[in-house]
């Protein structure tokens, strides 16, 4: 039997329906109105639709893995044969501890090692002792050195040698980043030196050691700063040119320079906008290697790392599946490289059951859901196709308008890129704040109660130049106010909650104003006490019962009155609502419990 094809105003004439019925959208709402209300609006400055056809998408060829424009892949098998790299990170300045941590992980399913070392990780001269019994023949090792890439690399080969390892069987990278140290840090001295010794490293390493990357473009800097997709991508390509022209001013030619970088992205738990973000650098870097006559040599090597900024101090259990989400969306974005944070990453060094976790969560996505099995699942999807098309075309004009301001360099110390993210941040803080985009653990389902994981501290990261921001970071502020608070008097900062009605009408509201507290450190009690109080009850008793029972709740000592609702009762100071700005109300009401900054 055949069915009549549905339309899209079909779809459009039941979406307006339901707008109707849950107040998005009125009577006089017309159909030509509903994708405008429907769309989402990211923080790159990108409109994307909700509904997506043949008719609506209008995309450029995406080829296939491992051809021009490599969007599906930079390579044409992709990780079908044996999954992606899973690369774990190690920042422990212990080499006994280190070798113990990587034997262990690489032993049970990690097939790379990501290093810090130098100044507040592992020192350069213990590099024996921490990768003793490791096969650097067989385990790749990239190294996270910060400004210190060359004694790093002198370091490497002479462990190599050292170990009788031919430089060419050895796989891994240096993670030489002069622009993305400035951008961390702030730090302008050098960088026309450390751009030309990262050059020479790159030369010797398509000479003796082909397998090692000299350089690695960090565009989680800028992600971390507060940076959308838009801005993440485009910093990584304006970063990337500028290398490109300095290994090939150094002698390179231009198809061994694309060979010795590598890029790294954050993963984040909006895994669609993450596999767009990883398809659409694709594109960009190969735009890039076409117009460097190097067309064939653009598949960009990609390493995606669980978003930094997403990761939660409070309720640290929540991470685990906020990384579960992020590096699934990196292995279908096609990143060739994934690193799994670990979920008490906030809470200081990660021990080993964490690792594990983190390492396991990748393990499962390979092995037994066989996430790595099809190349380039979400391609051929509309809205995969089109989200990407849309981010390569605002990362690009991004990218060239870094260029038009003299490039990376020049855009960093001019406050250019700065800016930019400051914008796209002070967005996503908003949101942040009104709980538009909700944090379980932190600004939704806090936990007063919990008790923390003890870990040991962690080095502080580098800082100095761009701001590294956490999207948690305003509500756990709170937090640590109302811990020191309970610390210095043995009990939490308490809101008195007088209710009006039967526990059935106060009840949704008595719910909300206790999550909301408790997202600032703020306790709740129905008796009386409290200089600030907070009336709930349902909207139908306000008009008649609020401006009294508030007047009754000064006389008692309250000095600050709020309400659960919306309205303008006299006698009320302050509303408590969904999308109200959480954070500056639960500022004022640590302020007027007597809790210090």
């Amino acid at each position: 039997m055949d069915f009549p094809a549905a339309t899209a105003d079909q779809w459009r004439g039941l979406a307006l329906a339901a707008l109707r019925r849950s107040g998005g959208a009125t009577e006089d709402t017309t159909l030509d109105q509903v994708d405008d209300l429907l769309a989402t609006a990211t923080y790159g400055g990108l409109t994307v639709a909700a509904l997506h056809t043949p008719d609506t998408a209008s995309l450029p060829e995406t080829g296939l893995p491992g051809q021009q424009p490599f969007v599906r892949g930079a390579r044409a098998a992709g990780a079908v044969a044996g999954g992606w790299d899973i690369r774990q990170r190690y920042a422990e300045p212990e080499p006994t501890e280190l070798r113990e941590a990587v034997l262990g992980d690489l032993e049970n399913g990690t097939t790379s090692v990501w290093l810090a070392v130098g100044s507040g990780a592992l020192p350069l001269d213990a590099l024996p002792e921490a990768l003793d019994g490791v096969y650097l023949d067989l385990a790749a090792v990239v190294l996270d050195p910060g400004d210190a890439f060359v004694p790093a690399s002198r370091a490497w080969f002479d462990l190599l040698a050292a170990r009788d390892v031919e430089p060419g069987k050895a796989a891994g990278g240096f993670g030489a980043d002069p622009l993305g140290w400035r951008a961390r840090t702030g730090d302008t001295a050098g960088l026309a030196g450390a751009l030309t010794d990262a050059a020479a490293l790159a030369g010797r390493c398509v000479a003796d050691a082909p397998g090692l990357r000299a350089i690695t473009v960090d565009a989680t800097i800028h992600h971390d700063a507060g940076g959308s997709e838009v801005e993440e991508i485009g910093c990584a390509v304006a970063a990337g040119v500028a290398y490109l022209r300095a290994l090939t001013g150094a002698g390179l030619p231009v198809r061994a320079a694309l060979s010795q970088i590598e890029f790294r992205y954050a993963a984040t738990v909006d895994q669609f906008a993450t596999i767009a973000k990883l398809r659409a650098a694709r594109r960009l870097w190969a735009r890039v290697a076409e117009l460097s006559e190097a067309a064939d040599d653009g598949g960009q090597r990609q390493h995606a790392v669980t978003s930094s900024a997403m990761m939660a101090a409070r309720d640290p259990w929540v991470n685990l599946l906020r990384t579960t989400i992020a590096s699934f969306a990196a292995g279908v974005g096609g990143a060739d490289a994934v690193t799994v944070l670990p979920f008490d990453t906030r809470l200081g060094r990660p021990d080993a059951f964490s690792r594990r976790l983190a390492r396991n969560t990748q393990i499962l996505l390979v092995e037994e859901a066989h996430v790595a099995r099809v190349l380039d699942p979400a391609g051929g999807s509309w809205y995969v196709e089109s989200y990407t098309e849309q981010l390569a075309q605002a990362a690009w004009q991004w990218f060239t308008e870094i260029e038009r301001a003299g490039g990376l360099a020049a855009a960093l110390d001019s406050g250019l890129v700065a800016d930019r993210l400051a914008t796209a941040w002070d967005a996503r803080a908003a949101d942040l704040a009104h709980r538009r985009s909700p944090i379980t653990g932190v600004s939704e389902f806090p936990n007063l109660g919990e008790q923390l994981p003890a870990r040991r501290p962690a080095a502080a990261p580098v800082g100095g130049g761009l701001p590294q921001h956490r999207y948690a970071e305003a509500f756990e502020r709170l937090r640590d106010r109302s811990d020191a608070y309970l610390a210095a008097t043995g009990s939490r900062p308490v809101v008195h909650l007088a209710t009006l009605g039967s526990p059935a009408a106060y009840g949704p509201r008595v719910t909300f104003a206790t999550n909301l507290f408790a997202a600032g450190g703020i306790a709740v009690s129905t008796e009386h006490g409290s200089v600030v109080a907070c009336v709930c009850g349902p909207d139908k008793a306000y008009p008649e019962q609020a401006s009294p029972l508030a007047e009754r709740l000064r006389a008692a000592g309250a000095g600050r009155v709020l309400l659960a609702g919306r309205g303008d009762y006299p006698g009320v100071d302050g509303y408590l609502f969904a999308g109200g700005d959480a954070v500056a109300l639960l500022t004022t009401t640590l302020a007027d419990l007597g809790v210090p900054e």
